[in-house]
């Protein structure tokens, strides 16, 4: 099947941090997935209205009506990342707000793809919440299974598990990352492509030693987990300010009007 229209809502992930293109935006999984798309089809359009920072509620109240508004055929929802990093945040309650948001995009006649988080047993800052993650992937699959939406398992995407995947500040993805999870969304969606996501990585030669690993651990201390702690205790969020990159269905030529973030 294919789509002549794809709205991606959600946060970070979806706008593609840490993935810069040429222009000093974000590339990130999905502009690399409406790449493919608009290779086959000269008339495809595609918005992206995810923002970096947003939560569970704000994704839904913000960006789920626009999305049900354009009238796409397709749309990519994933969202919950941040709020389950934040202490005392519910798996089971976010599960219930994300199913009422998917039962309107279905109920508007919208196919619909979301995302399975990654196993965050490498990273050192949500590794704490991985029962969570996996509790809240556990009710994403029965969602999926019980409205006839479609599921990217990141979790099951081993590849992940290598830190090549990740960016510097070990909480977004790598270009590699994007890369490989677009290619993953692809074969979800039944899109041809010509490379594989399961490719292996190649060798790589890793300094262990304990000064080297601790150095680190420090530097990423003082530069993300820092600055990011502030922020929760400031109420604020990265994406304060922030406009969606894509905010209207258009040709992937048409980038007019549009804020590079």
């Amino acid at each position: 099947m294919g789509w002549g229209s794809w709205v991606a809502v959600g946060d970070s992930f979806t706008e593609g941090l840490n993935d810069v293109d040429d222009a000093g935006g974000f590339r990130g999984w999905a502009d690399r997935l409406a790449e493919l798309m608009g290779d086959r089809d000269p008339n495809f359009r595609y918005a992206n209205l995810a923002v970096r920072g947003k939560m569970v509620d704000e994704i839904i109240d913000e960006q789920v009506p626009l999305a049900i508004a354009a009238n796409a055929e397709l749309v990519t929802f994933c969202a919950g990342g941040n709020d389950l990093i934040v202490p005392g945040s519910d798996a089971d309650e976010l599960a219930e707000r994300i199913e009422r948001a998917i039962v309107d995009l279905r109920s508007a006649g919208i196919d619909v793809v979301i995302f399975a988080g990654p196993d965050p047993k490498a990273m050192p800052m949500v590794r704490r919440v991985r029962a969570k993650v996996a509790i809240y992937n556990e009710h994403l699959h029965a969602i999926a299974d019980r409205h006839g939406a479609m599921i990217v398992d990141l979790w099951a995407m081993h590849v992940l598990g290598d830190e090549r995947a990740w960016s510097d500040d070990r909480l977004h993805f790598s270009p590699e990352g994007h890369r490989r999870i677009a290619l993953r969304t692809a074969e979800v969606l039944g899109i041809p492509t010509e490379e594989d996501w399961r490719e292996p990585w190649p060798p790589q030669v890793r300094d262990t030693s304990w000064f080297k690993l601790r150095k680190a651990d420090l530097d990423w201390t003082r530069v993300h987990l820092v600055p990011w702690v502030k922020r929760q205790l400031r109420g604020e969020s990265m994406g304060d300010g922030v406009l969606p990159k894509r905010p209207e269905l258009r040709p992937l030529g048409d980038m007019s009007d549009y804020q590079k973030s």
